[in-house]
């Protein structure tokens, strides 16, 4: 078998809120994506190297952490004065390491016989592009920008300014042997170099953004983060070499995607979404990757619970789709936000997040076994529900509907919040206000989930009446959502109430929080899994039997790591171990053909065949947070891993299939406690046993079942 390496054709590195993204060769193409930013601006929009005006060749290249990368170049035939240098003679080693600024060291060998003198020249620019514009290759040129170089100091200072918004990138020149000259846009280094000789520089990127300044700080710093991330972090072991590779690897591009400037403590983190569109502060995102790393790390949820908190609607402001009780959908710290041209300041246009701040609430509590939780954000969590009721049911009529209400709103304010992604079963674009399955699917499980939490704080009237809510609305779901002719839940229902009968995996997200009807779950999987829904590579988004379908669209027949890992997490709920070990050997086997193991944030839902291979969205953020979740999510389904931290125990359900033969765990935390544990396969059964543990969880074998609502109910 042949090993496939698919990967986007770009070096990307990140730190925190700063990412350089460059092709190949290390540089930025102009009218390119690329670029160094930070703050959701493009610092650095243009760079090139050359040799006496020529360029350099690229030998090869890799970003060997996520804060650093390293390129080989070698020289084509040129002429200087004195001589014809020939191709290959000459090596030069560009290495970078991001932090708040960048760093980038320069290396050129002379492998001649003879001395070289040439110049060395590297071009830069800046355009200060905000990053929604890069993203839609749409510029507006405003403000000013200036450039002075000082020669004394060997540093070349651009700046932006356009009323009180400033950006200023300097490139200071820290050890060259001699300082550059420049001219024409570019600086020259004048080397000259012996045969076997080798010329050095070092150069800083400097920062500046609304008075803060990022300078670049030393890659024993990044190093210490995140040897302690995954010192911290559940580790797995495997004789399956893809999926303990999947797994390193989600666990690496989880911590590399850590927002420090919104650390709360060394140990509780809000993440970025991911990059290079998305490295910044997502409701949605952030409580998804919260609940996917939940057994590997749970300082995310706490990191997301007070971030976004702190952020919470307090006012209604249609320009922002706002209202009071809120969890937000995106904040953005650019020029187009600094001047209200977009309303991500922060922007409200989410249907999700409100309920998903709940479920990541209660699940955060059962692992970390941390009352205090509760009592911190009941407050806000009784704002949430009060949302939930007051606005999320814009008609009153006990279903959770969405409809933008800014002039420069999303149309639509699910997961699939693509402007095309909700349509008809003949491809059409449904009207709103849409009443996305899901979104009911979340509310009832948040209401359940909150029900136990009001039980635990004493407040069990509050708690028995969201008991009665979430079983008013199963009745009313399967009423109004269930199409007997399709064996299937209606994507949503539409601005008239009509269902929309169209098929799409949304359905399976109905499985994880519990409101499918169990009587009809195994219609819902097997339908899950029919050859229009499953590529074979994992689930669609949607069926490629609708006229829309597209499997390279965005959201519109594609596969996406989180979606399925959510569905998967669905199949196992409801018994269906098997289908769910499908999904989670499609994911994994994916993610063995993609570079390092890598997820992407989507990838096309083409059928899979024989020799063939998953094809990359193109535009698609790597590392994604979600997408590396997402392995978490497929493990714990296998193992059927949950937490009961307040009663010190872990519930367990294993059903390994032949794929993977055994797993282990190591540094497993539930509440205070510590567990190592080992799951394998031993005559067509899995069997479990604790190598080691510290503290007093038990390890429970129980299996998860669908919401039951009684008197006092209790998740299974």
């Amino acid at each position: 078998m042949i090993e496939l390496s698919v990967g986007p054709p770009a070096l990307t590195i990140n730190h925190g809120s700063t990412f350089m993204v460059t092709d190949l060769r290390g540089e930025i193409a102009a009218d390119s994506e690329h670029g160094l930013f930070s703050d959701d601006t493009r610092f650095l929009s243009y760079y090139a190297l050359f040799a006496n005006g020529q360029p350099w060749v690229l030998l090869t290249s890799a970003a060997t952490t996520h804060y650093s990368a390293r390129v080989y170049l070698t020289n084509g035939r040129f002429r200087t004065e004195d001589s014809v240098v020939e191709a290959g003679t000459l090596a030069l080693v560009v290495e970078r390491n991001i932090g708040e600024g960048l760093h980038e060291d320069l290396a050129v060998t002379n492998y001649g016989l003879a001395p070289v003198r040439f110049n060395l020249e590297l071009a830069l620019r800046s355009d200060f592009a905000d990053i929604f514009e890069v993203k839609a290759h749409e510029f507006v040129r405003r403000g000013r920008i200036v450039t002075e170089w000082d020669e004394k100091g060997g540093a070349l200072e651009t700046r932006y300014s356009n009323r009180d918004f400033g950006r200023t990138l300097v490139y200071r020149v820290i050890d060259a042997g001699a300082a550059p000259s420049y001219a024409n846009g570019r600086l020259t280094f004048d080397i000259a170099l012996a045969a076997g000789a080798t010329w050095h520089a070092r150069s800083a990127y400097v920062l500046e953004c609304s008075g803060r300044v990022r300078t670049p700080a030393a890659p024993t710093d990044f190093e210490r983060l995140q040897h302690e991330w995954l010192g911290a972090a559940t580790r797995l072991t495997s004789s399956n070499e893809d999926v303990y590779r999947l797994y390193r690897q989600s666990v690496a591009d989880t911590g590399a995607l850590r927002l420090f400037d919104h650390d709360f403590a060394h140990d509780v983190w809000v993440p970025a979404a991911g990059v290079p569109w998305f490295v910044t502060i997502f409701g949605r995102d952030s409580l998804i990757v919260s609940l996917q790393n939940m057994m590997v790390n749970a300082g995310f949820a706490r990191g997301a619970l007070r971030k976004l908190a702190e952020l919470q609607a307090t006012d209604r402001d249609d320009q922002r789709d706002a209202e009071p009780g809120k969890i937000l959908h995106e904040i953005r710290f650019g020029e187009l936000a600094h001047f209200h041209r977009i309303p991500h300041t922060p922007y409200y246009g989410t249907a999700d997040a409100t309920p998903l701040y709940l479920i990541v609430l209660h699940e955060a509590w059962k692992w970390l076994g941390d009352s205090a939780l509760l009592r911190e954000y009941r407050d806000v969590a009784l704002r949430c529900l009060d949302w939930i009721d007051r606005y999320g049911d814009r008609d009153g009529d006990g279903f959770q509907e969405y409809q933008t209400r800014s002039p420069l709103g999303y149309e639509n304010l699910a997961w699939k919040d693509a402007f095309d992604a909700v349509v008809y079963p003949d491809g059409s674009q449904v009207r709103p206000p849409k009443a996305l399955c899901e979104l009911q699917g979340y509310v009832f499980d948040a209401w359940l989930r909150m029900a136990e939490v009001f039980d635990a704080l004493g407040e069990t009237a509050r708690a028995d009446e969201l008991r009665e809510k979430a079983r008013r609305l199963r009745t009313r779901f399967e009423q109004r959502f269930w199409c007997d002719d399709l064996g299937f839940y209606a994507f949503a229902l539409d601005g008239k109430k009509d269902a929309v009968k169209t098929i799409a995996s949304n359905a399976g997200h109905l499985l994880w929080s519990g409101l499918a009807d169990p009587a009809r779950a195994s219609r819902v999987v097997h339908r899950l899994l029919e050859p229009d829904m499953w590529s074979g590579w994992g689930i669609r988004t949607l069926s490629s039997r609708n006229p829309a379908y597209n499997p390279f669209a965005y959201q519109r027949g594609s596969v996406w790591p989180h979606d399925n890992g959510i569905i998967a997490l669905g199949f196992k709920r409801y018994g269906f171990a098997a289908e769910a070990a499908r999904v989670a050997r499609d994911i994994s086997e994916a993610a063995a053909c993609f570079a390092s193991h890598r997820l992407p944030e989507l990838y096309a839902g083409i059928e899979r065949r024989p020799g063939g291979f998953p094809v990359q969205y193109l535009g698609a953020n790597v590392p994604q947070a979600w997408a590396a979740g997402s392995a978490f999510h497929l493990l714990q389904a296998l193992l059927g891993l949950r937490a009961d931290a307040p009663h010190e125990r872990l519930y367990v359900d294993p059903d390994l299939p032949g794929w993977l033969p055994d797993v282990t765990l190591r540094g497993l935390a539930v509440g205070s406690s510590r567990i190592d544990v080992r799951f394998w396969r031993e005559n067509e059964r899995t069997r479990w046993d604790v190598l080691d543990r510290q503290g007093d969880v038990d390890l429970v074998e129980q299996a998860w079942h669908p919401w039951t609502i009684k008197e006092k109910d209790q998740q299974c």
